[in-house]
């Protein structure tokens, strides 16, 4: 994918050193050392006023301190999820308002291992989630290891898939769609599973809208929409289920088979019209 160069994106938090509680960012031992100067000689709390976590801190409430050489590793992956985050917003920006609804930015957090959350706690091995109460996407950076190696699916556009899929709840957020799921979830638990494949399709069709925009922009190299498919694809119940214990149980679906996960996003991406993700109505 093509974008302009630029820093982190002020909606994107980095909770990577902060023992999985709320904090931002960790400041290594020197940076720590010398902001303690200052603050002993102003005779403030620099640290609460820019919003870092001293490393010494981190490791006496027993957080992993993000190290110097892991920081510089996966930088170029934080600035690519930071300008992702921010064409993905942008797009929405322009599209919602045409529905008589203002968007809002979401805010990314990235951690590692554990965060706390205002929908709980988070984990690695949830993958990626939307948290509509404190309206943040919470993802761990391994997940996109896994992405690669365990599901098939590489390449930037597949990662960029995950982050608009995430972002597609932050929409449904917005339009009220995810609370009349959740009512509808409980006048007719049986249709539970059923609403939530619903949900789940319609933010992999906002993802494939997303998409269409970043061609239309130039931000797409040849073959990337193919990243995007496999990564729905690889993500499928069905493939799941096949993988983890050889059998497969529609009736327990809650995010879709590969197929549906593929063709709503393709309808997504080749129409360009989030009026074409009706889910529930198809």
């Amino acid at each position: 994918m093509r974008f302009g160069n630029g820093g982190r994106s002020s909606n994107l938090e980095d909770g990577r050193g902060g023992g999985g509680g709320g904090g931002g960012r960790v400041l290594g031992l020197g940076g720590s050392a010398v902001l303690l100067v200052l603050s002993l000689l102003f005779g403030r709390n620099l640290f609460q006023d820019t919003g870092v976590t001293p490393s010494i801190v981190a490791d006496q409430q027993g957080g992993n301190a993000l190290s110097a050489a892991d920081s510089a590793r996966e930088e170029p992956e934080v600035l690519f999820m930071s300008r992702v985050l921010d064409s993905t917003q942008a797009a929405w920006s322009r599209i919602l308002p045409q529905y008589g609804v203002q968007y809002r930015d979401a805010k990314l957090r990235i951690y590692r291992d554990a965060q706390q959350t205002a929908c709980g706690t988070g984990q690695s091995a949830m993958g990626p989630f939307y948290c509509p109460r404190d309206e943040r996407v919470y993802l761990d950076l391994g997940f996109f290891d896994e992405l690669q190696t365990r599901y098939g699916a590489p390449g930037q556009f597949a990662q960029a898939y995950v982050v608009a899929h995430e972002l597609g709840h932050h929409v449904q957020h917005l339009l009220g769609t995810d609370e009349k799921m959740r009512q509808a979830q409980q006048q007719n638990p049986g249709a539970a599973n059923q609403l939530s494949v619903a949900l789940e399709l319609q933010a992999d069709c906002y993802a494939g809208v997303y998409g269409s925009v970043a061609q239309k922009n130039g931000q797409l190299d040849p073959g990337e929409m193919e990243q995007g498919l496999k990564a729905a694809a690889s993500v499928g119940d069905d493939r799941l289920q096949k993988q983890a214990t050889g059998t497969v149980n529609p009736d327990s679906f809650t995010h879709g088979s590969s197929a549906q996960r593929m063709n709503w996003f393709k309808r997504g991406f080749d129409s360009g019209d989030p009026r074409q993700c009706d889910t529930f109505g198809r």
